[in-house]
């Protein structure tokens, strides 16, 4: 089942305009509020399957997705279309955050980022062989989750003092016991097997006071993927990351001691709540020196993320000056305590 958005006014395809925030028709320019949209009553299924058919109703033409897909366009007119019998039942997100950033404004964004790589090769940095752009929603499980964490620890405090012609270390040690109940709401983790997990973290943070309820009008234009990983096959890894703020946490509620040494660390995490949500990305696909490099864009914020390749003249000229910085410095200061040059 392939959902086109029409316009009512001219009868020409309508897509999601991240500035207005609503649905609107490129040919008139006529808008649609989706909070007050009548959106499609969906009645089919998923079939799973590694591909699948569509025809799209604006021109006829058979659409071919994959699997994963739930949104996409149709290759001969360019109409936005949503696969909607892969958005129901238990493939139904409950929460969406809406691009806020058009693709122009990702180009130019992603243009400037590219300028101000101090340590990028010249032709990096001009930012001219942009092979691709793609607004996708990235499938999130976010969960809320409750964490009991218990800790023993030993830590000691070292006193040192003098007396006559002999100086003293005296060190006392100390038991340290925690019981912490520590609470996170909203931790996302990415869904999609397709994408890079440590790509997709460092996109982080979204503003989450912006999610949305679901409705299928936000998708019209992207590119669109479902949940590969169930919430429970993927709690092992967000217990992994949360793990390290607990860690930050119980660190800071155990202060004044000269070193704290952990016996025994136990976090016990319960899941509260997961819920089932997409999230904008920019994906840029730049071709530099025959190879492809690739970029995430959070379609929210605007932030950037991706390795961008190394000019290594430069950053030897950037170590060297840096070293020879380090070096004036340490003999100005040899010269003012009366030493020399070497």
């Amino acid at each position: 089942m392939l959902v086109h958005y029409k316009c009512p006014n001219c009868g020409a395809d309508m897509n999601f305009d991240s500035a207005s925030g609503h649905l609107s028709c490129g040919s008139c320019g006529h808008e649609e509020h989706i909070d007050t949209y009548d959106d499609v009553n969906i009645s089919h299924s998923f079939e799973e399957e590694e591909a699948k058919e569509y025809q799209c109703e604006n021109c006829g033409a058979i659409v071919i997705t994959d699997k994963d897909t739930t949104a996409t366009s149709c290759s001969f007119c360019g109409a936005g279309v949503v696969l909607a019998d892969r958005l129901s039942g238990d493939l139904a997100p409950t929460k969406v955050i809406p691009f806020t950033i058009s693709k122009e404004e990702a180009m130019q964004a992603f243009k400037k980022w590219c300028k101000n790589g101090r340590l990028t090769p010249k032709g990096f940095m001009t930012a001219d062989r942009v092979k691709g752009i793609t607004g996708m929603y990235v499938p999130f499980w976010m969960y809320d989750l409750d964490n009991d964490v218990e800790v023993k620890a030993t830590g000691t405090k070292v006193r040192t003092y003098t007396r006559g012609d002999y100086r003293y270390r005296e060190t006392h040690y100390y038991q340290v016991h925690r019981d912490l109940d520590v609470s996170y709401i909203k931790v996302p983790v990415d869904a999609s097997e397709k994408m890079d997990d440590q790509l997709m973290d460092k996109l982080e943070p979204y503003n989450y006071g912006e999610l949305k309820d679901f409705k299928t009008p936000y998708l019209a234009g992207y590119l669109a993927e479902k949940y590969n990983y169930t919430d429970q096959e993927l709690f092992g890894r967000v217990k992994e990351k949360v793990a390290k703020f607990i860690d930050s946490y119980v660190a800071s509620t155990i202060s004044g001691y000269s070193s704290v040494t952990y016996d025994r660390k136990h976090i016990d995490t319960k899941q509260r709540n997961s819920y089932y949500v997409l999230l904008p990305v920019w994906m840029v696909y730049y071709d530099f020196d025959k190879q492809e490099h690739t970029f995430a864009m959070n379609g929210q914020t605007g932030k950037i993320v991706g390795k961008p390749p190394l000019s290594y003249g430069k950053a030897g000229a950037w170590f060297a000056g840096i070293a020879g910085g380090s070096f004036i410095i340490f003999k100005s200061i040899a010269l003012m305590l009366g030493g020399g040059w070497l």
